[in-house]
């Protein structure tokens, strides 16, 4: 799409010198010698941009400016000033131009200047419409709850998101929703309009992790053949979300706490300190106490994320709850898969209560999202619910204890075996521990699990390990 320029300067001879170059590197340009006339010119098409000279026939340069700026605060204007006016042009500058340039005009200059405006108002709309595309999509997927346990956490959320420099911990099992409550943390607090970054500790070795978390200069290792910001700076004025941070490196953990502490780090290899303003949310399905007692997490880091926990709730125990988000599940995963499911029958409601929902909020969604796939009708029935009634001894232990149990111990006849979960486990353990045996190399990870590469991204993706791709 062409990109509209308008160009504002009482002399005809500048106005058709920047309209016949601009247009030739193919912008769409409009000019206007007065006030008057670029105020009739924002009114009929509004540009993607303005060049505007700080000295009119028929007022101000600056005033015009703080006029465009009051309606349209994001588009890019280029002051344009004699060499005797710079001090007037750091004025224009506060009040909100993007750039100046210096008469008499250089035209590859000028050029640069307005392609480079141009990029960073079209960099600012694309972070934009992604952050409402979140927004959009984190309030239609968001369930609240109606149980006392799940109110609690979200009280304790709304005292927390009106101090947005405070970090916060959040604690539970897998599945419980942790990533969820911190982007309502985001969403409710002041930095709402900032970015919303999150990265798995546990997802990629230790020098990958350091790199995506602050960034790296050139040369600063083998491939680094280009300076890379890192997701403490890209987060400026937003929230770092750091998703089990249980599993983070001592090494790291020490950098993290300079950041809680200065708000300050250095980009790998880099030799200047960089300023940010981020909030820090992390989160554990770990005992981080007893990691602290067994030396692999530090302990002054433990007690200045834990300034104010948050701890979820499982699943099982959130009642009601758990028919709420069925419901919600149901509706939505019916219209994306075009099925007739308006709700449950009886015995399903009955079911999906005697469950203890070991995998929590996620697995349930799994649960709901395969059987509406699978199934059809408007209720959906007892037996199109492919969960057990209840699990057998040892189950909370988890699926990969609860399979040694039953090989060994055998079964008492009670209850059921929750055969998919356990061979999802053990499918995704596989995956990690041959992961980290080839350094997260997807090619050598396929190898030795006897898999194609295609199937081994696939089985990634169901197992929400999709942020490994980034180590790959």
């Amino acid at each position: 799409m062409t990109s509209h320029i308008l160009v504002v300067d009482d002399e005809a001879a500048i106005r058709h010198f920047l309209q016949r170059a601009l247009e030739q590197d193919g912008y769409e340009v409009t000019s206007a010698g007065t006030v008057e006339e670029a105020s009739s010119a924002l009114e009929l098409n509004r540009p993607d941009l303005t060049l505007l000279d700080l000295k009119l026939p028929d007022g101000s340069g600056i005033e015009l400016l703080r006029k465009i700026k009051s309606r349209v605060p994001r588009m890019p204007v280029l002051m344009m000033t004699a060499y005797g006016e710079v001090a007037t042009a750091v004025e224009a500058m506060k009040a909100g131009a993007n750039d100046y340039l210096i008469k008499p005009l250089h035209l590859e200059q000028v050029k640069v200047v307005v392609e480079r405006a141009l990029s960073e108002a079209a960099l600012w709309l694309e972070l934009e419409h992604h952050r409402r595309e979140q927004r959009r999509r984190f309030e239609k997927d968001f369930v609240r709850g109606a149980s006392e346990k799940i109110k609690e956490i979200y009280d304790t959320v709304e005292k927390l998101a009106e101090n947005d420099s405070t970090s916060v911990l959040i604690q539970g099992e897998s599945g419980t929703g942790k990533q969820v409550i911190a982007q309502l943390i985001h969403q409710m607090s002041p930095r709402a309009r900032g970015p919303f970054l999150e990265i798995n500790c546990a997802a990629m070795p230790k020098e990958l992790l350091e790199s995506e978390l602050f960034g790296h200069e050139r040369g600063a290792f083998t491939d680094a053949r280009d300076t890379k910001q890192g997701l403490l700076e890209m987060a400026h004025n937003g929230t770092l979300f750091l998703d089990e941070v249980g599993e983070m490196d001592l090494g790291i953990q020490v950098k993290l706490l300079k950041v809680l502490e200065q708000m300050t780090f250095r980009r790998l290899g880099g030799t200047r300190d960089i300023h940010v303003s981020v909030r820090i949310i992390s989160a554990t399905n770990r005992d981080l106490e007893a990691s602290v007692a067994q030396g692999t997490f530090r302990e002054d880091l433990f007690y200045r994320l834990m300034v104010l926990p948050v701890k979820l709730p499982p699943l099982r125990d959130r009642g009601q709850d758990i028919l709420l988000l069925a419901r919600h599940f149901l509706a939505e995963l019916s219209q994306l898969f075009h099925k007739n499911f308006r709700g449950f029958a009886k015995g399903t409601e009955q079911k999906l209560l005697s469950y203890s929902w070991p995998g929590n909020i996620r697995e349930l969604r799994n649960v709901i999202e395969r059987t509406v796939l699978l199934e059809d009708g408007s209720l959906l029935e007892p037996h199109q619910l492919k969960v057990a009634p209840s699990r057998p001894a040892g189950a909370s232990e988890g699926p990969l204890e609860v399979l040694r149990s039953f090989l060994e111990e055998g079964w008492d006849g009670q209850g059921g075996i929750p055969f998919e979960e356990i061979v999802a486990e053990v499918e995704k353990a596989l995956i990690v521990r041959a992961s980290r045996m080839t350094g997260w190399n997807q090619s050598r990870t396929a190898e030795l699990l006897n898999v194609s590469r295609d199937k081994l991204r696939y089985r990634m993706k169901v197992h929400d390990l999709r942020s490994q791709d980034l180590a790959a």
